[in-house]
């Protein structure tokens, strides 16, 4: 990596170590730490989603106006006061509004963050760069957690108060390391991919996007793979398997365990076998293994094996899903930039970030009363919601360029005979952007 990708993922890595600290005990810290209520701790986890909901739909915009970093530089500042805010809340107007603004803040952190590692970064190196992203974050959430976890006591406010102090100033260095970065004056963004004019024929903006039907399909993907996965981590599979399989409310924290080092383990092993094949055929293969995780959860809860058993079948649940999170991580960020018109690559990672907030909000809302009360059902649901995932990734593989699908095929000369545009509002692609493009070494 260059210098600037290094400071990016730096600070990526020591936000994401920052959220780790109190993510996981957020609930605890308002409803028993603060003696808030649990129905208090509903609504401030309410409001952090929400206020991403909120305001994601204007964050690309200004990412494009103004560019990522001094966006992003506001958003580590709003995120590091709603932090800060949220350690010394002790009343409930207080936690919602410490929470909405954190929220808000972390939210917007992530299609700035993705458009500085598009803007750092070339066709070549992109898929490796966002891989090194997702495993640097998740070893910065692994890590926080184990840590902050031994720094938490109940009985001790102030413990939790020191852990919200070092998440602001994580998102304080967050901000800092970005400032260093150089960005350069022109991206590096390949040639198979929409130009300008390509937007601006169709308006530009939301509309431009939404007559887009590759990243349409992109957006409606990327909503089935959060809800069939990150949606249900710490809710309806959590609650499926305290009251179907038997498994100690502890034994959830191995199941996470497990699912972090498999990512951690396996990340670049997989980016190996998987950055020369096509990106619709790797996701595709993400649905069949999630299909089978969610089969072997089945055999864990439903199955008539010892508690042994159904707590081996569990955490092997979450071993695979962090398998397949591993092999999405260098595909499908990096083909949302693909797809982006080079003055949009901001509204369109926007635009994916809040499909995934959107499912990250209704998952938890399906699948918790499911997972908790309609065990068969819920199994059944979800495995069709991953085959699914192999259905919308083959068909999303017919709607890309070659290059698009496959970006190795850059490194060799060959001929691009098209590239997914934006459509005109009568569906025909705009005059003059449908030449070939030639990809040779080098681009």
């Amino acid at each position: 990596m260059g210098a600037a990708l290094r400071r990016i993922q730096l600070g990526s890595a020591l936000s994401a170590f920052g959220l780790g600290f109190t993510v996981p005990y957020l609930y605890v810290y308002v409803a028993q730490v603060r003696d808030l209520g649990a129905g208090t701790a509903g609504v401030v986890l309410a409001a952090f989603a929400m206020a991403a909901l909120a305001v994601l739909p204007f964050t690309g915009r200004a990412i494009d106006r103004r560019g990522p970093l001094p966006v992003l530089v506001v958003a580590s500042a709003l995120a590091s006061v709603g932090a800060a805010a949220l350690g010394f809340a002790s009343s409930v107007p207080a936690a919602v509004l410490s929470a909405a603004v954190l929220g808000a803040g972390t939210a917007v952190m992530q299609p700035a963050l993705a458009t500085m590692l598009v803007w750092c970064s070339s066709a070549a190196t992109r898929t490796r760069a966002f891989a090194m992203q997702f495993f640097l974050q998740n070893l910065g959430l692994g890590l926080g957690g184990l840590v902050g976890g031994q720094l938490v006591d109940v009985d001790r406010p102030a413990s939790f108060t020191m852990l919200f102090l070092i998440e602001a100033a994580m998102f304080v260095v967050l901000g800092v390391v970005v400032t260093t970065v150089r960005m350069p004056r022109t991206a590096s963004l390949g040639d198979a991919r929409p130009s300008n004019e390509a937007a601006a024929a169709t308006g530009g903006g939301l509309r431009a996007l939404l007559s887009h039907r590759a990243m349409v399909q992109l957006c409606v993907l990327g909503f089935v793979l959060f809800f069939a996965c990150y949606g249900q981590f710490e809710s309806g599979l959590a609650a499926y398997g305290t009251e179907a399989a038997g498994i100690e409310p502890s034994t959830l924290g191995f199941a996470l365990a497990a699912n972090t080092a498999v990512i951690v383990v396996a990340q670049f092993v997989v980016l190996r076998l998987v950055e020369r094949r096509r990106r619709s055929r790797v996701i595709a293969a993400v649905g069949l293994i999630w299909a089978f995780a969610w089969l072997v959860a089945g055999y864990a809860g439903l199955g008539h094996g010892s508690q042994a058993m159904a707590t081996a079948a569990f955490i092997s649940t979450y071993a695979l899903f962090g398998l397949g999170e591993a092999m999405l991580s260098p595909t499908v960020a990096p083909l949302v930039a693909d797809l982006a018109p080079e003055s949009m690559v901001g509204q369109y990672n926007s635009a994916f970030a809040l499909c995934k907030q959107l499912a990250l909000a209704v998952g938890p809302a399906v699948g918790g009363p499911m997972g908790a009360s309609l065990h068969g059902p819920y199994i059944v649901t979800f495995v069709l919601f991953s085959l699914g995932i192999t259905v919308l990734a083959l068909r999303l593989g017919r709607r890309l360029a070659p290059v698009q699908d496959q970006p190795s095929l850059a490194a060799v000369p060959s001929r691009v005979v098209a590239v997914s545009l934006p459509e005109g509002p009568d569906g025909a692609v705009p005059a003059g952007n449908t030449a070939p493009a030639s990809a040779s070494a080098g681009h």
